[in-house]
């Protein structure tokens, strides 16, 4: 049960270190941002593995703590962030290339977030739920007919590496 809890709660905290990271990204461009300037002038994803590696690489640490107070929630901490890492991967990589598949969201903020310059909102990759939670969500007419074009193709057909 202890696992479980850590699996859900480490889940849900890296999603909230996620967003305050993008949005520190924004508030510092020529310090902590400098890359994910980069990032925006290019418009997309380098591919789900290597966004997974970098979220992984980022987080390390923070995933091995709570192995140092108990194997059990250790480990489901551990496998919580992780797993976060590979969805907030995978959808980041979804929303460049086929944002019409981001189902779980009515509207797929990071790709709008791209699309329209919102320099000030929209940052989640995985989730909206903190943009709602701290007013940064901004609700935008997005859905074009070049989005409903890629919705052709499936939810593995994107670059992976």
């Amino acid at each position: 049960m202890v696992a479980i809890a850590c699996f859900i709660g480490a889940f849900i905290f890296a999603s909230f270190v996620e967003y305050w990271m993008h949005r520190l990204m924004h508030l510092k461009p020529q310090g902590v941002g400098k890359r994910h300037l980069d990032h925006h002038r290019r418009g997309e994803g380098q591919g789900v593995v290597w966004e997974f590696l970098d979220y992984v690489k980022g987080s390390a640490i923070a995933m091995l703590i709570p192995l140092l107070f108990s194997i059990e929630a250790g480990i489901g901490w551990m496998l919580g962030a992780l797993a976060f890492a590979a969805f907030s991967a995978y959808a980041h990589q979804l929303q460049h290339e086929n944002p019409v598949k981001c189902g779980w969201m009515q509207m797929p903020v990071h790709y709008v977030h791209h699309k329209y310059g919102q320099w000030h909102h929209n940052f989640g990759l995985g989730v909206d739920w903190w943009d709602h939670l701290f007013g940064t969500y901004k609700a935008t007419d997005w859905l074009s007919e070049t989005e409903q074009a890629l919705s052709e193709k499936g939810y593995a057909e994107l670059r992976w590496w």
